[in-house]
């Protein structure tokens, strides 16, 4: 296999990863927050909230390095 194309069904696999953790971070509880504005009040993260945060920053960061990986090489 070459090395374009790890690079690309690693970006793939990236990609895939990082939609599951933003789909996994939760801002507002139910529907209450889309229904009346919400926004407005602020909370820390804590626990495995924070590490799903840093773990999709990381991810977020290595999608864009792979980007531009692959449009050096393309």
């Amino acid at each position: 296999m070459e090395n374009s194309n790890i690079l690309r069904i690693s970006h793939i696999i990236v990609a895939v990863i990082m939609i599951g953790l933003i789909l996994l971070q939760n801002r507002n509880e139910g529907q209450t927050g889309f229904l009346q504005g919400g926004g407005e009040s602020f909370k820390t993260r804590r626990g495995i909230e924070k590490i799903i945060f840093y773990v999709t920053v990381v991810f977020a960061l290595a999608f864009v390095v792979l980007t531009i990986v692959i449009l050096k090489t393309s």
